[in-house]
């Protein structure tokens, strides 16, 4: 018998950015007849970004498709070690692996040129404004990257030295949007991220906020996720009992 599509999704937004960036995928999800959260995360360090998701995981019932953009990607490889979670989703995003801290996958690669991240100031990161809609957004219009660039959070600088604890992508499934025109997380090292991790891939020709220039297409990712999730897991689980021992 064919396992029932997951029919609930929570959503992690980045650093630089909120919540709302979500309305987009939410609403067409919504009409799908998903039940959709969308976490606000703190951003005062990695471990209260975290909590903040394992708490909206714990309103609801039944498995969930976790999906994280940017240093989302980050909070939903630990928070998805929830029993609950049944696959997770990265757009455009870091997947650390275990004892990796945030910068020094970062400084795994060369910076895109128009990267906008600046050093710490005051215990806490911003991005350029100057370089916030060619960097961050490009594909969105002049006036909503201006008003995004004077509205972002910062990020407290304490998370760039945070590492996982336990890789939720190791005992999970996943999937993976690359987004090709990033100018915040270079194409280059999301393909590396989500072929380590083993990620089911599609490529989107958008800039790093592809969950809000294209949420069709990213929504049909998460939507696949949630198709193929239980079934993939049953693959993970065996393939987990053939490496340790005969499958009973």
């Amino acid at each position: 018998m064919k396992d029932q599509p997951i029919k609930n999704v929570v959503l992690v937004h980045g650093a630089f950015a909120d919540a709302s960036g979500w309305e987009g995928v939410y609403q067409i999800l919504k009409k799908q007849g998903f039940t959709v959260r969308a976490v606000a995360n703190p951003n005062t360090s990695f471990e209260a970004d975290v909590a903040a998701t394992q708490q909206v995981l714990a309103q609801l019932s039944g498995p969930v498709i976790l999906v994280g953009h940017s240093y989302g990607g980050a909070v939903i490889t630990e928070a998805g070690n929830a029993p609950s979670v049944a696959g997770l989703v990265y757009i455009a995003a870091f997947v650390p692996d275990n004892g990796e801290t945030f910068l020094s996958l970062y400084q795994s690669w060369p910076p895109a040129p128009n990267s906008g991240f600046l050093p710490p100031e005051n215990g806490l990161c911003w991005y350029d404004r100057a370089k916030f809609h060619s960097g961050f957004c490009a594909d969105l219009p002049v006036d909503k990257a201006a008003f995004m660039a004077d509205s972002h959070p910062p990020l407290a600088a304490s998370v760039f030295g945070n590492s996982i604890s336990q890789v939720a992508w190791r005992n999970k499934p996943s999937w993976n949007v690359v987004t090709t025109e990033d100018q915040t997380i270079p194409p280059q090292a999301q393909r590396f991220m989500a072929q380590r991790a083993g990620s089911e891939v599609t490529e989107i020709k958008a800039s790093h906020v592809a969950f809000m220039s294209q949420p069709q297409a990213v929504a049909k990712v998460i939507e696949s996720a949630a198709e193929g999730a239980l079934n993939r897991q049953q693959l993970f689980e065996r393939r987990t009992k053939s490496a340790t021992g005969p499958i009973s």
